[in-house]
């Protein structure tokens, strides 16, 4: 829409007709203007919709403003025929027709007579409370009509931008709702039962609440663009739609894992069995070794080797009851303990065969040293010595007796190792502790 020329003296018959073709030109771009406005999309459903909240307050407004701006492009019509008329009715105007169209084309001489309705609802429309007409000039009406258009048009907007984006992505994030709810109840995941199936329940329940928001109130669902003065400036407000996408995309994984045990539960039954097993063989085991130390291992301290928890086995039972039943929402969390339940019970069992058979481990060690230094002492000819032989063989008794006292035959070893070095004539070996011997270097 465009703005007229202010007042001023009596226009000649140039300036007339120059403004008279401005005005015909004004006047096809707010018909034009005002015939978007009234086949709009979004202004007829506007007038089909049950409003609620700030759209109806709005469109109350909107509808009054729409109604008015008619009402005042009648009366811009209706000027601008006059003028056009006392321009016809000579080629060479007179001065009182100058005068005339000076008057109508700058002054204030376009009365607008305003219903009760438009008085009542529209905003700015009428200076004073209590009156039914109005005068303009040309430029004020269409300043008028500007402001208007634009309040009824980013209404219009605003409210058709939320409908156009809302109400169809709901639509698709419920139609993906009721496939997910359909998939959890097949596998056992419902209401008052699973988790995800209470969540479920809740998103259906917001969904559609947001929905019917939507739809009666689209202009609580708009964020303006800040420092946006254009017809519509912002966006749709998505935040409740974007947080209830993410819940069913965190409910569809849900379902999916629960799908993925119903499909390999019977494997990783087994895989657990296969697991407690070991760790059950790995404690006898320690078992065993704990008695062998006792047994043959003097003055060491062997630690106490528990016996297998038998809340693991009960677990393991509820998990294939579960699996019997097709309980899958149950056997999948209990599942998921189970597994890291076994590996470390797993884990503790060979960390306790490990501590309870280091006894063994370390005569095993002193036992193969004493070996390695005699095939040393072979080679070098000197297995005929006497006192290396009464070295070897009392370590070797002290190694070989049961029970064996491991500081007691280490010392042995390490005469023994000392005796050969100083028949090889190799620096001697020094002692277990203490500071080193360095007579023989």
């Amino acid at each position: 829409m465009g703005v007229t020329d202010p007042a001023g003296p009596v226009m000649d018959r140039d300036e007339v007709d120059r403004a008279l073709a401005r005005l015909g030109a004004e006047h096809e771009a707010i018909e034009t203007s005002l015939l978007a406005l009234q086949d709009h999309a979004g202004r007829r459903l506007l007038e089909g919709a049950e409003l609620t909240g700030t759209t109806r307050e709005r469109w109350t407004t909107a509808d009054a403003s729409i109604t008015l701006l008619w009402a005042y492009f009648d009366a811009y019509t209706d000027a601008l025929r006059s003028a056009r008329d006392i321009r016809a009715r000579r080629r060479w105007s007179s001065r009182e027709d100058l005068v005339e169209l000076t008057e109508l084309l700058r002054g204030e001489s376009v009365t607008v007579a305003g219903s009760a309705t438009a008085t009542a609802n529209a905003p700015t429309l009428l200076s004073a409370a209590g009156r039914l007409s109005e005068r303009f000039s040309l430029a004020a009406l269409v300043d008028r009509m500007n402001e208007l258009y634009a309040t009824s048009l980013d209404m219009v907007v605003t409210a058709d931008a939320v409908w156009s984006a809302l109400p169809a992505r709901i639509d698709l994030l419920a139609a993906e709702l009721q496939r997910t709810r359909k998939l959890a109840h097949s596998v056992g995941v419902r209401p008052g039962e699973h988790p995800a199936g209470d969540d479920l329940e809740r998103i259906t329940r917001t969904l559609t609440r947001l929905r019917e928001d939507v739809v009666s109130d689209p202009l609580t669902f708009w964020v303006p663009a800040p420092g946006s003065s254009a017809p519509g400036g912002g966006r749709p407000d998505t935040t409740v739609y974007d947080r209830e996408a993410r819940a069913l995309e965190e409910v569809r994984r849900e379902i999916d894992a629960v799908l993925t045990v119903r499909q390999d539960a019977e494997a990783r039954l087994i895989k657990l069995r296969d697991v407690l097993s070991r760790a059950d063989r790995t404690l006898a085991e320690a078992r065993t070794a704990r008695g062998e130390v006792l047994a043959k291992i003097a003055a060491t301290e062997v630690p106490v080797v528990s016996g297998p928890p038998t809340v693991l086995q009960e677990q393991l039972a509820a998990a294939a009851e579960y699996r019997r039943q097709a309980q899958w929402h149950r056997l999948s969390p209990l599942l998921e303990s189970l597994e890291q339940k076994a590996e470390d019970e797993l884990l503790r069992a060979r960390e306790s065969l490990t501590a309870v058979a280091a006894p063994l481990a370390v005569r095993a060690e002193l036992r193969g040293r004493l070996d390695a230094y005699k095939a040393k002492v072979a080679r070098h000819g000197l297995a005929e010595d006497p006192f290396l032989i009464e070295r070897y063989d009392a370590a070797r008794r002290m190694l070989w007796s049961a029970p064996c006292d491991l500081r007691v035959a280490e010392e042995a070893v390490l005469r023994y190792q000392r005796a050969t070095a100083e028949a090889l004539g190799a620096p001697r070996v020094p002692q277990q502790s203490g500071p080193e011997d360095r007579r023989g270097e």
